[in-house]
């Protein structure tokens, strides 16, 4: 978990918003790549807990966060309003109609009377426009809704958000994905959907036993199946041009401390050894067997999650001043910051990746020494680092264990003691507590003298190999290659 900087008045869309509660620092701009866009679920990373958030205030635009300015879904085919049952035609439609109750009457909101009751009104609208066939004015009223919620979601303090409104959020999101799909449509609204559906993911919170996650998995293979859409003003056709891998500079560690490596240790071993007195270590041989050491590429992870919206950090590190956010698709990412080569330094980071792709979480593994910790495999947060070389995570700490897996390229990483925390210089401010002001490889030593005295172990990370990196330990992390790379976070 890094932390991120994060500009107090970004706006998106016209409309400012919130950033994911893992990291710290401002808010900067996310700018969205396509008119499907709005803004991420865009945890700051870095020293906040899970589920800590920072205030974002909300300036409205002139659309709903995901809301679209020039395209929109053909009408569907208006059914009798006076019948409530579902009734349609055509394999998506089918498709995503079975996710939901066959009556409205059966369809449970289940939420709260924190929810203002005109909300309450305007989902209760769109839910009888949408069981009623009258799918145009269902999409209108699903907009609407999100401008309602999203104004709630966007005021404040995000831990101080009723986690209600992001059900509201999630819902006009799926009203608005099931217009979108009513009609026979093309490849260009389907996958416009799939973005809405992102955001409600990204921004909003599970209903109806997590549906989102359902509708964007089939979203997907119809968007996979062969029915991808053409090239216009923000969708590019995936490239066939080679990725670049111009390596940057790599330290010399021979007079540095290294990191000590053991190969499958006993759980035991690990235990007593590395996890409770909070000691580094390389482990080998544990992520061999992970079908993604053999499987995956760039080609492969644009062709398995390149339609789907995540949010790309712009700049070489989230402590500089120029740095900002984007939405964009991962193909548009990988076209633009993996295969081409642009002025700045893009990065997909800390991101739920293995959420939003089911097909990737399939090729990797959890550690079994995830075991030894308090909770539930459902409690690890998994994220995917995905950057070309040069990407830097600046020196920091984070509050959880970490394992941090090497898929592809490699690594350069340097460890501190949280003894050493003094002589490490943390910022000041709250928001950057946890994050180092020396840059590590070029350090200040008139400003920060003490840096030079800190004791540090140090180590290339290649693939294969799974870092263990303690709770509160500082880590300064520059990918060398072309890199992709998974964390997981427990307790």
């Amino acid at each position: 978990m890094r932390f991120e900087r994060l500009d107090e008045e970004a706006k998106l869309m016209g409309q400012s918003q919130r950033m994911r509660p893992e990291s710290v620092g401002r808010l900067q701009t996310l700018e969205p790549s396509g008119p499907e866009c709005g803004p991420p679920d865009l945890q700051p990373r870095g020293r906040r807990r899970r589920g800590e958030g920072r205030e974002a205030r909300g300036a409205r635009g002139a659309r709903g966060p995901g809301g679209v300015a020039a395209e929109r879904c053909a009408p569907g085919t208006r059914h009798s309003t006076h019948h409530t049952e579902l009734a349609g035609a055509g394999p998506l439609r089918e498709a995503l109609r079975a996710l939901l109750p066959q009556t409205k009457e059966e369809l449970k909101l289940g939420l709260s009377e924190r929810v203002e009751r005109s909300a309450m009104l305007l989902l209760q609208e769109a839910t009888d426009l949408f069981y009623g066939g009258r799918t145009s004015e269902c999409l209108q009223a699903s907009e609407a809704l999100q401008d309602y919620s999203w104004e709630k979601l966007n005021t404040g303090a995000w831990q101080d958000v009723d986690k209600d409104w992001r059900r509201v959020y999630a819902f006009g999101c799926l009203l608005k994905v099931l217009c979108l799909c009513e009609a026979p449509g093309d490849a260009t609204t389907v996958a416009a959907a799939l973005k809405v559906c992102d955001m409600g993911l990204l921004m909003g919170a599970a209903i109806l036993g997590d549906i989102l996650i359902k509708v964007a998995a089939i979203l997907q293979k119809h968007l996979l199946s062969g029915k991808r859409p053409g090239p216009g003003p923000a969708q590019e056709q995936p490239s066939t041009k080679k990725a670049r891998n111009d390596r940057t500079s790599v330290p010399d560690t021979s007079s540095e401390s290294a990191v000590p490596r053991l190969h499958c240790p006993s759980l035991q071993y690990f235990r007593e050894h590395h996890l409770v007195p909070e000691r580094p270590v390389i482990l080998e041989g544990v992520a061999d067997h992970w079908p993604c050491m053999k499987k995956w590429s760039v080609a492969y992870i644009q062709d398995v999650a390149g339609c789907r919206t995540v949010p790309v950090e712009v700049g070489s590190r989230y402590t500089d001043e120029a740095w900002s956010q984007r939405l964009m698709t991962v193909s548009e990412f990988i076209s633009k910051y993996i295969l081409d080569e642009p002025s700045d330094i893009g990065y997909l980071a800390q991101h739920q990746l293995f959420d939003q792709v089911p097909e990737l979480k399939q090729d990797i593994s959890v550690p079994d020494y995830c075991c030894l910790g308090d909770g539930e495999e459902e409690d690890i947060t998994i994220n995917g680092w995905f950057g070309p070389p040069g990407t830097v995570s600046p020196l920091h700490q984070d509050p959880q264990q970490n394992f941090l897996a090497q898929v592809i390229g490699r690594k350069y990483i340097r460890l501190y003691s949280p003894r050493e925390s003094e002589a490490l210089y943390p910022h000041s401010t709250h928001l950057l507590h946890n994050t180092s002001q020396v840059d590590v490889e070029n350090p200040d030593l008139e400003r920060f003298p003490r840096f030079a005295e800190a004791p540090f172990l140090s180590c290339v990370l290649c693939p294969g190999e799974v870092l263990f990196i303690p709770a509160k330990c500082w880590h300064y992390v520059r990918a060398l290659d072309l890199s992709f790379s998974v964390s997981f976070w427990w307790s």
